[in-house]
């Protein structure tokens, strides 16, 4: 894989403020997912060979950390919290109303490709579930007229 010199440069920049090259890994694979939205297999080769470190051991850091997408998803990705305290706060129901909202099911982009609707553990937001993060953005104490107006808001949106 080839990344434009300007993309280069950000990922030598991120290696260049660590004493181990590999300390930069996190770092790289969050550069890769924002230029490409996703971290294909190839990218995480390119950053094996410029991070030296064996391709495998890329491979289980993406495998490890639910942040990181191997397939593109949607321009907004709705990652919904489902563990205990959001469940007993409503969560099911309102993971149920986001997938007739959406037209999908979890785990799908729809076909427009404007949503990706993800069920994940604990976003540390406890006290406040049910909830969700779109893209890096977190929405609290959801009930579904929040989340049909938040839709609403995000398709008005330019593509």
């Amino acid at each position: 894989m080839k990344y434009p010199p300007e993309i280069q440069e950000r990922f030598e920049a991120a290696v260049a403020k660590y004493p181990h090259k590999q300390a930069a890994l996190l770092t790289c694979l969050w550069i890769a997912q924002e230029v490409d939205g996703f971290v294909s297999t190839e990218a995480m080769e390119y950053i094996a060979n410029l991070l030296e470190i064996p391709a495998s051991h890329v491979y289980s850091v993406i495998g490890f950390y639910s942040m990181y997408q191997t397939e593109p998803i949607g321009k907004h990705h709705i990652q919904v919290c489902h563990t205990l305290s959001c469940a007993l706060a409503g969560a099911e129901p309102l993971i149920e109303h986001m997938q007739k909202k959406l037209g999908i099911q979890a785990g799908e982009t729809t076909p427009d490709r404007q949503f990706t609707l993800t069920r994940v553990e604990c976003l540390a937001s406890c006290g406040t579930g049910p909830m969700c993060q779109i893209n890096r953005e977190y929405h609290e104490n959801l009930t579904p007229e929040k989340f049909d107006a938040l839709i609403d808001s995000l398709k008005k949106e330019a593509p």
